[in-house]
């Protein structure tokens, strides 16, 4: 029997396909197979022979334009479009739910106890624009301060303009009322946004928490300090693709035509990982906890940093956190054990090794105390949730 022909158009280059081609990749398994082609540098819009090199059943895009919309309809190729632009009324299409991205982020900074917020984004896309009203509207309706820092994006980053935006965004940044929390449209945005921060030397995340979107590990874990980031679903949204575009292969009806994939959390790393406190002691320890949890630090390290004795700070830290600075520093721990479980492969050994802990029974032991299940069974939770 032949495989049916499928023609995948996504520049590998965008930080946003990974996951999308995950997901694709995941339905053929189970319900095809096809013979998939990919296009990684999308030709097929700059040379439409390309559409007529192979009689292709499909074709799922992420950089749909007019003429494939057009060449694709003239040859009778069902097209699912992935691109953030407008809904076309004749072809299916899939994409994140920005808003709730938006509102995915204001609601971390709620939670976190910040009265003022800002959102920097791109004016000229239509994704950025979308996380930004929801961003903002979730904001205004926790009675939070918001500010906004759009500009237009040119489309590629050059050394010129990421530079002239850190001057611009370190103006901005100087006038925001502190403690501030800053949610940037994307991961590289956010990393600009951390660049001109050091400029004007602002703490983070003490005096601006900064958030990103994709949760792109790469960007996020490389920046000092670590990046959180909202977590979109690309592999639910390539997997929901790969299953509208086969039903329209087999001539089936579709249920519906545009589809929203819900964003799937926050990952918090250290960028936002403070509440919004103006207590020096308290936040000079939190600062100090945050950078050597998972260096086997004790309380009595974190008394050095933070100028204060124990019953001080012990009094300080319940009021503002309603826990011990002990509790903190595990509280810490586990957050970088969660994070390793559903990031990584490692071995539990492994992870016991990176978070501090010399015994990895002890590990165990602690992390199911204090979220109610072992590793095990977080790594097998997130990886379950991760499909559609």
């Amino acid at each position: 029997m032949m495989r049916p022909p499928v023609l995948l158009v996504f520049m590998t280059r965008d930080e946003e396909c990974s996951p999308l081609l995950k997901g694709i990749g995941q339905y053929e398994r189970a319900h095809g197979p096809w013979d998939a082609f990919l296009d990684d540098e999308a030709k097929v819009l700059s040379d439409p022979r390309w559409l007529r090199s192979r009689s292709w059943r499909g074709v799922i895009s992420r950089h749909t334009t007019p003429e494939l919309v057009r060449d694709c309809a003239a040859l009778k190729i069902p097209l699912v479009d992935m691109t953030d632009g407008p809904a076309i009324d004749t072809v299916p299409k899939i994409r994140p739910d920005n808003r709730a991205v938006g509102h995915l982020g204001a609601e971390h900074f709620i939670e976190r106890g910040y009265r003022q917020v800002g959102y920097c984004g791109f004016s000229n896309n239509n994704w950025a624009t979308e996380r930004r009203d929801g961003f903002v509207e979730a904001a205004k309706l926790g009675g939070l301060s918001c500010d906004v820092f759009d500009v237009e994006y040119p489309g590629d980053l050059t050394p010129l303009w990421d530079e002239s935006q850190t001057a611009a965004l370190a103006a901005w940044l100087q006038r925001l009322p502190k403690p501030a929390g800053v949610m940037a449209c994307n991961d590289m945005r956010a990393l600009q946004v951390m660049a001109a921060a050091q400029v004007v030397d602002l703490l983070v995340p003490e005096e601006l928490a900064v958030l990103g979107v994709n949760n792109d590990a790469i960007r996020c874990e490389l920046a000092y300090p670590p990046i959180s980031s909202v977590a979109t679903n690309g592999f639910s949204a390539g997997y929901r693709a790969a299953e509208i575009l086969d039903q329209l292969m087999h001539g089936r009806k579709l249920s519906e035509s545009f589809v929203r994939i819900d964003p799937m959390g926050v990952v918090t790393r250290h960028s936002t990982d403070v509440l919004a406190i103006d207590d020096k002691n308290v936040a000079a320890a939190l600062s100090y906890i945050r950078e050597h949890a998972c260096e086997g630090v004790v309380v009595e390290d974190v008394l050095k940093h933070a100028a204060a004795s124990r019953s001080q700070l012990e009094k300080k830290f319940r009021r503002h956190l309603g826990r011990s600075p002990q509790a903190e520093i595990r509280r810490v721990q586990v957050a970088r054990i969660r994070q390793l479980l559903i990031e990584t492969d490692f071995p539990l050994k492994k992870i016991a090794e990176i978070t501090g802990f010399e015994h990895v029974e002890y590990m165990c032991v602690l992390f199911k105390r204090l979220t109610g299940m072992t590793p095990g069974a977080c790594r097998k939770k997130f990886r379950a949730e991760e499909m559609p």
